[in-house]
């Protein structure tokens, strides 16, 4: 720079800074020297905040505002320069204003899966992704921390560093939360907000504030999704036999198809039918007749329901015989005890037990 840029610098006396890019977060005012002239105007606009820094220490903190730069406006930077009676020559010192605005849709995600241990599934690995916002909420801090003296300090240089918090932080509180993965995939809002409040103290020892966490997506592995879909599928098929049985008939009219899952569906079909083919064959028996239906005619009367047990001790007793008319359900008609196949039995004939000894012949007088 040429004496006269230097002398032309000397008699600016507006300083400011508009933002032209989206992803500045501190620019430090160039001037020639760091010479800035007594009385020169500074604005601060919104979503700003200027920092004046006089030989490596911080000194003034300026918000939004107009500010004539005199030394009642900049108490601590007077003190600095020992200006007890005021001054009016130009003066050295650098000038940072910090964007305060948000910054958005700053993406995180987990380079490998996370392991955590769930109630439902067992071990699983996970893997997550999303966005997330920040601000500049304590220049002071900022400056000191992170920024340092870079003169034009742009978001890419502490993005990874951000992420990487998050994504440190964020393996070891699902990890440790205990949430079960599928309410985790059913409430991303909630999920986000927790993890946001757990993770901004350590942005605010950056001098930053944390937004919000959004998050995107939770995905399990492959071969985990697809153990859950044929899980699903599985529910959704009910009973396997009659769903073999229309995949069957569902292939026999639409002639057939080369899919390995047809081709699978089509083994499963075998299997069924030669399971059915290879069942020894067993003669046709009809069931056994219910217990407990017989109805027994006494008289004019009907007695019933009857077992079958009843109905013998009713033949040992003599109240039952072969003739007596008996009917169940099915019958069309009252039929004889005798008559009927499964009562018949009740009626074989048996050998009478040994007639007991009589007793001896009472004595007379």
């Amino acid at each position: 720079m040429g004496l006269w840029d230097k002398l032309m610098g000397e008699f600016v006396d507006v300083i400011e800074w508009t933002d032209n890019s989206s992803d500045t977060m501190v620019y430090r005012f160039e001037r020639h020297g760091n010479e800035i002239k007594f009385g020169a105007k500074l604005t601060v606009r919104e979503s700003q905040v200027a920092i004046f820094v006089n030989e490596g220490e911080v000194a003034d903190v300026l918000t939004p505002g107009m500010y004539v730069l005199e030394t009642q406006n900049l108490p601590l930077l007077s003190t600095l320069q020992h200006w007890d009676h005021g001054f009016s020559s130009p003066f050295k010192a650098e000038v940072y204003f910090f964007n305060t605005k948000q910054f958005t849709n700053l993406k995180w995600g987990t380079r490998n899966p996370v392991m955590i241990r769930d109630s439902e599934f067992g071990g699983v690995r996970i893997r997550a992704f999303g966005t997330y916002g920040m601000r500049v909420d304590d220049a002071r801090k900022f400056m000191q921390e992170i920024m340092g003296t870079d003169g034009h300090f742009t978001v890419d240089e502490i993005s990874d560093q951000l992420r990487n918090i998050i994504v440190t932080r964020f393996s070891s509180i699902v990890a440790s939360a205990n949430i079960p993965v599928l309410d985790m995939a059913a409430n991303y809002e909630q999920l986000g907000t927790f993890v946001t409040q757990k993770i901004a103290p350590e942005y605010a020892a950056y001098g930053l504030k944390l937004t919000s966490i959004l998050v995107e997506n939770i995905s399990l592995p492959t071969e985990v999704e697809e153990a859950l879909d044929k899980r699903t599928s599985m529910g959704m098929i009910g009973n396997l036999d009659k769903y073999l049985q229309y995949q069957t008939a569902q292939g026999v009219g639409n002639g057939g198809s080369n899919s390995a899952l047809d081709m699978g569906m089509g083994f499963a079909v075998a299997n069924k039918m030669a399971e059915v083919l290879n069942k020894p064959a067993t003669a046709a028996t009809p069931p056994p007749l219910p217990d407990t239906n017989w109805h027994v005619a006494i008289g004019q009367e009907s007695r019933g329901p009857l077992g079958l047990a009843q109905l013998q001790q009713m033949v040992q007793n003599g109240q039952m015989t072969a003739a007596t008319l008996v009917w169940q359900a099915g019958m069309a008609n009252w039929q004889a005890a005798g008559e009927t196949a499964a009562l018949s039995g009740l009626f074989a004939t048996q050998a009478p037990p040994p007639i007991p000894p009589s007793a001896p012949p009472q004595s007379t007088q």
